[in-house]
């Protein structure tokens, strides 16, 4: 396992008749230590999802550079793994099929494979389910076989965009723990975007909080919240008074973007 370190991070978007550009990001820099379990969010257009396919190797910065050990990010690589909100699963498949994707891709023994997938069906809480048709599952069991088919290929850094997203509220916090669960017991290093602030205070052992228009770091918060939140009830944590007033102080700041936002759109 890896840090992860961005170096002046720069995006910048140009339509294909080259008359209009759009900042995307600008100098990001941070160092993301191996282990670590970080949730990003901010407005709408801070750059989030972009500096989330930059990590992934799906987009290449216009400057500075991104890199996961000794090694620049060019590309997708096998010690990244993403989940998306969605989950991209192939519904038309079991879940099993869906799970072992990947190491069937590496022509991974047979034998092994399936002792695998079951171990992972296993942790993410879908034992037995392995020959259910993934198209008959529900919204949070399919963002657990995309979790399993992430993890399953054992990758360094785990990259999470809004996987919870879609959710209902019970179900979203019962995925928000088994992110935690399987974040101290694998020691993987977890990145993830959403746009919940209770969420992203929950989840993120530091939690970086981004500005639009460029995208740029805003704050960085070094918080005790996942700890806690491993053995700890989720909603009681929720209403501790630190936890109240960190939300209170992330949203206020988030609410003062949008207007300011607001105030160059009207003035525009």
């Amino acid at each position: 396992m890896s840090d992860l370190i961005a170096d002046e991070l720069n995006m910048v978007f140009t339509t294909p008749m080259g008359d209009t550009t759009v900042h995307a990001l600008k100098d990001v820099t941070f160092t993301l230590k191996k282990g670590e379990l970080l949730s990003v969010l901010g407005p709408s257009g801070c750059g989030k999802t972009t500096l989330l396919n930059i990590i992934a190797g799906f987009l290449h910065p216009t400057g500075g550079k991104i890199l996961h050990g000794d090694h620049e990010i060019l590309g997708p690589g096998v010690d990244r793994g993403m989940v998306f909100q969605q989950g991209a699963l192939f519904e038309w498949l079991t879940v099993a099929d869906n799970v072992n994707f990947g190491l069937r891709m590496k022509n991974a023994d047979p034998a092994e494979t399936a002792d695998k997938v079951e171990e992972w069906l296993d942790i993410v809480g879908l034992q037995g389910f392995g020959d259910t048709p993934t198209y008959q599952l529900s919204g949070g069991m399919q963002q657990r076989v995309a979790l399993a088919r992430c993890l399953i290929n054992d990758p360094d850094l785990i990259l999470m965009d809004e996987p919870l997203g879609a959710l209902d509220a019970l179900t979203r916090e019962k995925m928000q723990s088994l992110v935690l669960k399987i974040w101290k017991e694998t020691g993987k290093t977890i990145m993830i975007i959403t746009h919940s602030v209770e969420e992203a205070l929950l989840l993120g052992e530091r939690l970086f909080v981004m500005a639009p228009r460029p995208g740029r770091l805003h704050k960085q918060y070094h918080l005790p919240f996942a700890e806690l939140g491993i053995t700890g009830d989720a909603r009681e944590i929720k209403n501790q008074d630190d936890f109240v007033e960190t939300r209170e102080e992330i949203l206020s700041m988030i609410w003062n973007m949008e207007e300011e936002i607001m105030g160059r759109t009207e003035a525009a």
